[in-house]
């Protein structure tokens, strides 16, 4: 069965999350937003495409940074209204310059920073 991004169910303003997920470790990096057009230059081109809200413009992550992220495979949720991207990423995912944008854990009411900047 062919796929089609119109498919998939985009919220109001024609966007879904996507989740980015280290391919080989299984570590949850961060999540970003798409479109349908996001959606299609990733199948297309290997590198994963969000559309960023702030800019309203489409962001290849690592076109900047050189923090690249390498498709292996996307997913759709069983409602259609989620992606999970399997990717093998360069350098950190956050631009705080961490692995993951996932850093603060909250441990008894607490804020606790669990992961340090990489080394540049």
């Amino acid at each position: 069965m062919s796929f089609d991004p119109e498919t998939l169910v985009y919220d109001a303003k024609g966007l879904i999350p996507c989740i980015a997920q280290e391919a080989e470790t299984g570590e949850v990096l961060m999540m970003a937003w798409m479109n349908a057009d996001a959606v299609a230059r990733t199948l297309e081109t290997g590198r994963v495409t969000y559309w960023s809200r702030s800019r309203a413009s489409f962001w290849v992550k690592g076109e900047s940074s050189g923090h690249v992220q390498e498709l292996v495979e996307l997913r759709v949720d069983c409602d259609r209204d989620c992606l999970l991207a399997l990717v093998r990423q360069t350098g950190p995912a956050c631009h705080t310059n961490r692995r993951s944008c996932f850093y603060t854990a909250l441990r008894d009411g607490d804020e606790v920073e669990i992961m340090a900047p990489m080394a540049e």
